[in-house]
């Protein structure tokens, strides 16, 4: 296919979080595979002084050049206004999405004057459930779109915890470039690991009340699982040094790294996943109050790598196992007894995990079908 496609991120100021470029990289990754032009667009707050914008824009196309994409971003506002100066050297005019057969918007702050210049336009909801409390309650605004995807596999049905906002949504799995990230054995003492922003300020409010939506929240009842289980629990945390929890983690038999030391670039980011005996990991508090069926891009990158995945439960799903290469925990005795179901299966589980990687959440089968859609 020899489709322009402009992709929209938000990645820009972020060169130290390796892991949150590849919840983009996945579908350009993808895009690519099927023979797409991908134009990387990113949005830049009016809030940024002028003289930061040609450093940054720097630091991405560094961070983008492995993967073919150095030469291909636009940076565009983040509202109606111009951007603050100029576009920096090598980067295209936003002006240009007007040459693109289709925008792929994953970023939600793209500029409806933006958005009308495409052809064809397809908002992509990274964020199910969420995203939907924050249209309803005017918490984000979103451009119109031709059409809009998302990955939360209950968006948009009447059984839904959350609105629909009027719009007609469409599921699409989300996905990993499975060329890039190939099997890959680790070390038998390896640790389960997962990587994580351990602090949000992100307050939501449901019929129960207010409450706050970071993963340390979510980390809370399981903090005493390394007690439950002989296999070794890492974490890879976005934390000030001043943090408490390099202590009290470590008490409750948790290992600890600096996930802005280990997992700075992309490359750095795959090197830990790929080196991990498999993942664990708990959600936000919101997956589990929305039941969204959500499961993360991190997650996908370990099942693709043949790594097991005990991730917490999100929700009733038509397509998630609950333990089979995917384990879906609900309490402290589940994600106990999920580690030790995996390590006394561990080649199999090894197996099937990356089978579930190629049944379901293969970039070139999702992008493939998302294209014919968006498209048509």
């Amino acid at each position: 296919m020899s489709a322009t496609v402009w992709l929209g991120a938000r990645t820009l100021g972020l060169s130290k979080v390796g892991g949150h470029f590849w919840v983009y990289l996945n579908w350009a990754l993808g895009l690519q595979s099927l023979g797409c032009r991908v134009v990387w667009l990113e949005t830049v707050p009016g809030t940024m002084p002028s003289e930061r914008l040609p450093t940054l824009a720097s630091d991405l196309r560094s961070r983008l050049a492995p993967y073919g994409l150095a030469d291909a971003i636009a940076l565009c506002p983040d509202g109606e206004e111009a951007l603050p100066v100029a576009a920096p050297e090598g980067c295209l005019e936003p002006e240009a999405v007007g040459e693109a057969d289709l925008l792929v918007n994953l970023a939600y702050g793209v500029p409806e004057t933006l958005v009308r210049r495409c052809r064809r336009s397809a908002l992509v909801d990274i964020d199910p459930g969420l995203t939907q409390v924050w249209l309803s309650r005017g918490q984000i605004g979103v451009a119109p779109h031709d059409l809009y995807f998302s990955i939360g596999e209950t968006v948009g049905r009447p059984d839904a915890r959350f609105p629909d906002c009027g719009l007609d949504w469409h599921y699409t799995p989300p996905c990993v470039a499975l060329d890039w990230w190939p099997v890959r054995r680790a070390p038998d003492e390896a640790p389960f690991t997962t990587v994580s922003n351990w602090y949000m300020d992100e307050w939501i409010e449901d019929a129960q009340g207010w409450y706050i939506n970071d993963k340390r929240s979510g980390f809370l009842p399981f903090l005493d699982l390394p007690k439950r289980t002989p296999q070794p629990l890492e974490l890879a945390l976005c934390l000030k040094r001043e943090d408490e929890e390099w202590t009290t983690l470590p008490a409750h038999g948790w290992r600890v790294r600096d996930a802005w030391e280990i997992t700075a670039t992309p490359e750095d980011y795959q090197r830990y996943i790929q080196g991990s005996r498999g993942e664990f990991s708990c959600v936000k508090p919101s997956c589990v109050r929305l039941q969204n069926a959500w499961i993360s891009d991190r997650t996908l990158c370990y099942l693709a790598s043949g790594k097991p995945a005990i991730v917490q439960h999100t929700g009733p799903s038509r397509l998630l196992p609950d333990a089979s290469g995917l384990f879906r925990f609900r309490d402290l005795d589940e994600a106990a007894r999920s580690l030790e179901r995996v390590v006394a299966d561990y080649e199999e589980q090894c197996r099937r995990a990356r089978a579930l990687a190629e049944d379901l959440f293969d970039a070139r089968k999702v992008v493939a079908h998302l294209l014919e859609r968006a498209l048509a």
